[in-house]
């Protein structure tokens, strides 16, 4: 089992937090990609995630991005609603993975 500690949308390359909702779900699911790839597996091997947003009314934005993250049968997902985040992030994400 892999343990993801809660991934935010800071670029790698310069380290800085993305600007808006969109580009900071994007963002925190290709951090998490890589991170999974670095232990060569996939998001088909994430079994559990766990979203952190600021703003519940972003909930559809990042389903849209979510979805096109992960295929059938989806991993089990739970989203809560959080006051603040780490360096001001909009989504945090951690997940749980086999290998």
């Amino acid at each position: 089992m892999i343990f993801l500690s809660g991934q935010i949308g800071i670029e790698p390359e310069t380290g800085n937090l993305k600007e808006g909702i969109e580009e900071q779900t994007k963002q925190t699911l290709e951090n998490i990609k890589n991170i999974l790839e670095s232990y060569n597996l996939s998001m088909e091997n994430v079994l559990k995630v766990t979203i952190f947003l600021k703003n519940m009314e972003d909930f559809q934005k990042v389903n849209e991005i979510y979805s096109s993250y992960f295929k059938e049968p989806f991993p089990s997902r739970s989203t809560v609603c959080v006051k603040e985040l780490p360096k001001g992030a909009l989504i945090e994400i951690e997940v749980i993975a086999y290998k």
